[in-house]
């Protein structure tokens, strides 16, 4: 993922709202959001070149979500693929806690990420870059290719929308997709400088990315219900920015520690 932008025990029938869009090289080969069935069944979309996913949830209510932190001049990825991140934690058996001081013994075996993390009781973020690890409170967060709430136009943008958003208590997954599809660029004097050349500054400065080489490959959305119900809907798109197709799947889950009916 590229953008997010999230809310953790806000709305008081939806304890997790999550939209994000994951941007990327158009001829890197990617499958869509599907259960898998190995190493457990899993619901995530798969990055075809490295094996990894961007996003992904489990039945026992495990989810995960990624994204790369921008670092020009960095080497692009570590020893192992920072999507596997997503699958290890989702399909793992161990609390969060225990998952966490495993990954710090070797988290510097990936290229620069952050990844949040939770078992539908608790919600953490976690980077190997500046600021390590956090347990996350209740609250609306956005996050790109820095560290958590860097205020990066499109990420304080996407925040705010989703706080209006969230004032509304009848939530739908279209008004959801409408927080990240903005396609505007904002001034060259709000553009953060991360030491990519202004032309790539531009093009990644909006929500919604559009370019023949780079671009948003897919939009998703994830509601979780009080009572374990989860939706998550996903649309795709082409190097024109047009919709190539959409998936959308409704599960009920059991919470680790804490049974659902």
């Amino acid at each position: 993922m590229c953008l997010l932008a999230f809310a953790w025990r806000v709305h008081p029938d939806f304890p997790l709202v999550l939209v994000g869009n994951r941007d990327e090289f158009h001829n890197r080969p990617a499958e869509p959001a599907h259960w898998w069935s190995a190493p457990e069944e899993i619901l995530a979309g798969k990055d075809l070149q490295a094996g990894g996913s961007w996003l992904g949830l489990s039945r026992r209510g495990r989810f995960a979500v990624v994204t790369n932190y921008r670092e020009p001049g960095v080497p692009a990825s570590g020893r192992r693929s920072r999507g596997d991140l997503v699958v290890d934690f989702v399909s793992s058996s161990v609390t969060a806690e225990e998952w966490m001081d495993e990954l710090a013994e070797n988290r510097d075996e990936y290229g620069g990420f952050n990844l949040v993390i939770g078992d539908g009781n608790q919600l953490h973020y976690l980077t190997n870059r500046s600021e390590g690890q956090r347990f996350l409170t209740p609250g609306i967060y956005g996050l790109s290719n820095h560290i958590l709430d860097s205020p990066w136009p499109k990420v304080t943008l996407a925040r705010e929308r989703l706080r209006d958003l969230l004032e509304d208590t009848r939530l739908s997954i279209e008004s959801l997709f409408s927080i990240i599809e903005d396609r505007t660029r904002p001034h060259d004097d709000d553009l953060p400088k991360t030491g990519v050349p202004l032309e790539w500054e531009r093009l990644l400065s909006s929500a919604f990315v559009v370019d023949r080489r780079y671009g948003t490959r897919a939009s998703t959305v994830v509601v979780v219900g009080a009572v374990g119900e989860i939706a998550l809907a996903e649309r795709r798109f082409g190097v024109d920015g047009a919709c190539t197709g959409e998936s959308r799947f409704d599960l009920r889950v059991t919470i680790e520690g804490c049974p659902r009916g």
